[in-house]
This record gives structure tokens, C-alpha cells and sequence, in this order.
């Protein structure tokens, strides 16, 4: 699935092979390589455009949506089935049979292995992989994360593994900064009854910093974990990318616990990897609005870029 269908096809199946997205070949696009029909339901090219994955526009592509696709020179649809998606589905499950696919599981279980080998990372800064490791660990399958627009959303989309739809909402296509605070603050009056936990960079979080007064004098219990690297990191990662080398993309912060408390909230720093899953039990213990500053360790991005560059699949 892309990045806002997050949780459409639980984790856990041994056919889900998770988020496709990140660039043009990731290990999930070893699925891609294989297939001859792709079945696309409710696709929306603007978040992962067909030629990342269609560059031969050899595929054939059935496509099942409430609305026309939208086509292009590798978007070319073999059958299209318009109408409602839930009821297509059930019509077509009963026209066809189950296969197994040793490739599939294969594959399911080397994306799972992308995290699970950051489980004991006691670096600090802590790793990105660590960061949502911990993370999974404390949220429950019916918890809601809000994630906000930099290098943590890729992040996010490729490791944060789901069980339930709506539970990993993610900002992407025309993609602005600043929407994980005002977004939790929806989310949380949405579901009461959930827990909610916003993941946000130190800049995108300053854009919309002024929404905790807002939580709480709405009196909204919820969780804000700040990556805290002083940098634009997604800016930078495209820089060093495309250039080799950036620039004009770093600032400074305020102290996000002092500020947190400026507000009347409470705020939490942490300073080891092994400090993650207790800050964030005691962060939901609390009935209110808890900041969480939390250094991260950004050199993973580069280190990503060069692995799946040399992505060959053989599995």
C-alpha cells in the first residue's frame, strides 16, 4: 500500500509486504518486479507516481475506485471497475480462489527484519529504526499515530508497520509541514477514547506549536515526540541526494520542555535509547498534553539511500 493507506492490509498477514513509496526501488518494489496484473484500489498517482513501479508500462493494470482513473503513458488500465470499493471486492472474492506465495512470504519477513535488527540500538542519537521500534511497542493496534511532514514520515511509512486502517495517518501528495499538533488535536476529539500520539520534526512542529493551548483548553490528553535534530531533514536528505552536499537547512530550537511548560503542559527530554518506551508510558499515564524532545540520529538517511541503490533482488 502508499503511505495513506497505511494499515488497509494488516502487517501481520504474510502477504503484506507494507509501504511502497519511499523511492523507486525499495524491497517491496521486489514484489512489483514480479507481478504481471497489479490490481490498484483507490489509487492516486500523485503519492507514488506508475513509473516508479511501471517503467516498461508492461503491467497489466486493473483499477477499482468510487471515481474515473486517472491515466498516463504508464498508467494504462487493462479493466477498469468503478463503484463502490467494499462491495467490488466482495463481488470479485467470490469469482476467485486462494493461492499461496512462498515468494511473498519470503519477502514479508525481510521488511520485518528492517526493524526487528534495530531492537537493541543503543546508539544516541537514537536511530530512526529504534525510534519506532520502541514506538510500536508501547501504541496498541487500535491507537491512532499522527505523523508530520519531514524525514520522519519516511520513516515512518516504511517501518511503522499497522494492523488497522486510520490508525497511521500520514500527510502526503501536496504534503505541507505542520499538521501533526492541529491533526492529533482532531484525532483525539474524533476518538476519545484512543490514545494519540502525534510524531513531529522540531520544524514542523514550531509551525504549529500555538495548537497546545488549544489541547488544553479543550482539555485533550495527548502525546507530541519531537525529532529533535535542528535541521530540515527531509531538505537535506533530497540536498545531499541529488548535490552531494547541503545547505541553508539548519536552526536553532528552543528548550521544548521549558516551552512545553510555558504552556502549562508537561514536557519530557530524552537521553538514552532505553529511556523511549518509559517516557512514553509515563507521557500516557498523564491526562493532558505531553511534549516529548527526542534527539535523532539523521546520518541513517544516507545510509537508506546508498542500501536500497544497490537493492538487487534476490529472493
Amino acid at each position: 500500500h502508499i503511505f495513506m493507506a497505511k494499515g488497509c492490509v494488516p502487517f501481520s498477514h504474510p502477504l503484506s509486504l507494507g509501504t511502497v513509496g519511499l523511492q523507486a526501488h525499495d524491497y517491496v518494489n521486489c514484489g512489483f518486479d514480479r507481478a504481471d496484473v497489479v490490481i490498484c484500489i483507490g489509487f492516486d498517482m500523485v503519492e507514488y507516481h506508475p513509473k516508479s513501479w511501471n517503467p516498461q508500462s508492461d503491467k497489466k493494470i486493473i483499477h477499482i475506485d468510487q471515481t474515473y482513473a486517472e491515466v498516463d503513458a504508464h498508467y494504462q488500465l487493462e479493466v477498469g471497475v468503478l463503484g463502490e470499493i467494499s462491495k467490488t471486492l466482495e463481488l470479485i472474492a467470490e469469482q476467485t480462489t486462494a493461492k499461496d506465495s512462498v515468494y511473498a512470504e519470503s519477502l514479508h519477513e525481510v521488511i520485518k527484519q528492517q526493524i526487528d535488527d534495530y531492537s537493541d540500538d543503543n546508539s544516541f542519537p537514537i536511530k530512526p529504526q529504534r525510534i519506532l521500534y520502541d514506538t510500536r511497542q508501547v501504541l496498541a493496534d487500535q491507537d491512532i499515530l499522527l505523523s508530520d511532514v519531514g524525514a520522519h514520515k519516511m520513516w515512518i511509512a516504511r517501518l511503522f508497520h499497522c494492523e488497522r486502517p486510520n490508525t497511521c495517518i500520514i500527510s502526503n501528495g501536496f504534503a505541507s509541514m505542520g499538521i501533526a499538533l492541529p491533526g492529533a488535536l482532531a484525532a483525539k476529539m474524533a476518538y476519545p477514547q484512543k490514545r494519540v500520539l502525534a510524531i513531529t520534526g522540531d520544524a514542523g512542529f514550531l509551525m504549529n506549536s500555538q495548537e497546545i493551548e488549544t489541547a488544553l483548553r479543550y482539555q485533550l490528553a495527548l502525546v507530541v515526540m519531537i525529532w529533535h535534530d535542528k535541521e530540515y531533514g527531509l531538505i537535506k536528505w533530497h540536498q545531499q541526494r541529488r548535490f552531494g552536499r547541503s545547505g541553508n537547512i539548519s536552526f536553532n530550537n528552543p528548550d521544548f520542555v521549558k516551552y512545553a511548560e510555558s504552556f502549562g503542559a508537561i514536557g519530557y527530554r530524552v537521553d538514552s535509547a532505553d529511556e523511549l518506551i518509559p517516557t512514553l508510558d509515563a507521557a500516557f499515564a498523564q491526562n493532558t498534553v505531553v511534549i516529548i524532545d527526542v534527539p535523532v540520529d539523521y546520518s541513517e538517511n544516507m545510509k537508506l539511500t546508498k542500501q536500497l541503490g544497490e537493492l538487487v533482488c534476490t529472493i
